[in-house]
């Protein structure tokens, strides 16, 4: 693949391998959203999802000054931008409320199971049937103990599941634009989108924060961790790798969320829930990607 030169591939190590950028978006993926479960004793939910996306919006604002690439964006690529901050917005608000019903590795499996399944539906081969019922399996596993107790739960995970493949897809094309601004640029333009869709939802809920500068500043850490950090590692391996490529990476999500969740918030899986995590992955795993794919 050829990299345009406004692309976030300029950013990157050379030596340095695109998987590595993933390996730290995955762990800061969890890292942050588990800190926020212990913030949500001090401040409601959606609270914490205003201070993790104001946050990153202002790290991004003081960073990139990404304005500038909204203002020379063509029409089209100013809705794929507009697009990503409602994704953003509305994808960092179900996870938050998925987190705080269902333990972080559940939700960390739903999470990237669609991207499986799209796309072993789409390309109906043996091998990939064979992905599919794992997958499927997995899910079953983890979600047939949450249907009594955290329904809701469930709700917001699966939908935060269908917003995750939107964010991949538009940052994959954020990432790949020749645009003459990198994909991190453009990412902070979305997230200064986001700040503005979340906060007529959100920012009254985190007001308890503004009086205790120590949760103020503990929210400002979850943005960083969980908003900015991931996410321009994500852009760096995107420019780097086939979105196909990136998409079978997140098989590593589950194990990730659950190596955090029990070391951050001592949630220890059962039985059942690793049996789940782990048919999962071995279904993303199997799946075979088109060796004729060659876009994005």
């Amino acid at each position: 693949m050829t990299t345009p030169p406004g692309s976030a591939a300029r950013l990157t190590a050379p030596w340095l391998p695109a998987p590595a950028y993933f390996a730290v978006s995955a762990v800061f993926h969890y890292l942050g959203p588990a800190f926020a479960v212990v913030l949500f004793a001090r401040v409601d939910v959606l609270g914490v999802v205003w201070l993790r996306i104001a946050a990153a919006a202002v790290v991004f604002a003081l960073w990139r000054r990404p304005w500038r690439a909204i203002r020379h964006l063509g029409a089209e690529q100013r809705r794929t931008l507009l697009l990503l901050g409602v994704v953003l917005a509305a994808m960092n608000t179900t996870f938050y409320l998925a987190i705080a019903r269902l333990p972080l590795a559940t939700v960390g499996a739903i999470e990237f199971l669609g991207t499986i399944v799209l796309a072993a539906i789409g390309l109906r081969s043996r091998r990939n049937v064979i992905a599919l019922v794992l997958a499927v399996g997995g899910v079953v596993a983890l979600t047939d103990l949450q249907l009594t107790g955290a329904p809701l739960g469930l709700l917001f995970a699966f939908v935060n599941c269908a917003l995750f493949m939107l964010y991949v897809v538009l940052g994959h094309r954020i990432a790949n634009t020749g645009t003459g601004f990198s994909g991190i640029d453009q990412l902070g333009a979305a997230m200064l989108i986001a700040a503005v869709i979340a906060a007529p939802f959100c920012a009254a809920a985190a007001a308890p924060a503004f009086t205790s500068p120590a949760t103020l500043l503990a929210g400002a850490a979850v943005g960083i961790c969980s908003s900015v950090i991931p996410y321009v590692t994500d852009q760096l391996a995107m420019a780097r790798l086939r979105r196909s490529t990136f998409a079978l990476m997140l098989s590593i999500l589950p194990a990730v969320a659950t190596v955090i969740g029990i070391v951050v918030l001592a949630q220890i899986p059962t039985a059942q829930e690793l049996a789940g995590v782990a048919l999962i992955a071995a279904g993303v795993a199997v799946h075979q990607e088109p060796q004729e794919d060659k876009e994005n």
